[in-house]
């Protein structure tokens, strides 16, 4: 039904490959790989999406990537339609939101214990401020972390930087300031899944904030 709607299926792939990994920057021969088509038909709807504004290129030590447009017109509708996320479109860097529901968790992160925040940077977007490609936080099993990396390695076919932290080692690490956790938090990124650890200290203040001036005036 899809596929008689979008023109075909080089395409539909194409576009749940894109909105399902927001942020993420793809090579031809890697999308070739992963959607499983052939290379002239990639090509060939690649730049059909381009002349349409759904995706954008960019050429990074001559290799030429392709990653999705998120201020592209539909880009909401048609992240609803292929993404199967709700997401945050507004800039290029800015993360993928995830609603707090357990049914929203990709499936292979329940595996890995009480996840609270997963995302890929680093090579997954060629942003190396971090110096790390995935960060899991949470009450997580070591030996589900170690397996997971490595199926994502063997997927990927590149090794894969990653840490594990906990809440309370997240939490720490926000309030000195933590000069790794702050590059990953301004890194381009795609979110996997977060329970709001991400969200600005600002916005939980802010109520605090417009009561003072109130008081002030009473005294």
């Amino acid at each position: 039904m899809i596929e008689q709607l979008f023109g075909s299926k080089t395409r539909v792939k194409l576009l749940q490959m894109f909105y399902g990994n927001p942020n993420r920057s793809f090579y031809v021969r890697e999308i070739t790989r992963k959607i499983d088509e052939q290379i002239n038909s990639v090509r060939r709807e690649l730049s059909n999406l381009l002349s349409i504004g759904i995706i954008t290129s960019e050429t990074t030590n001559n290799r030429l990537y392709y990653e999705v447009n998120q201020k592209y017109e539909l880009y909401l509708p048609l992240s609803q339609i292929f993404g199967g996320v709700a997401v945050n479109s507004t800039v290029a860097a800015t993360p993928t939101k995830v609603e707090d529901k357990p049914d929203q968790m990709p499936s292979d992160l329940k595996a890995l214990g009480h996840v609270e925040l997963a995302l890929l940077t680093g090579q997954f977007t060629r942003d190396e401020r971090s110096g790390v490609d995935f960060v899991v936080v949470g009450d997580i099993n070591q030996t589900q972390i170690a397996k997971y990396v490595s199926e994502l390695e063997a997927r990927e076919g590149k090794e894969i930087r990653y840490v594990c932290m906990t809440h309370k080692e997240f939490i720490y690490r926000q309030q000195i300031n933590d000069r790794f956790l702050s590059k990953v938090i301004e890194s381009k990124k795609q979110v996997l899944y977060d329970r709001q650890l991400l969200e600005p200290a600002s916005e939980a203040e802010q109520p605090k904030q417009e009561k003072n001036p109130k008081s002030a005036k009473k005294g």
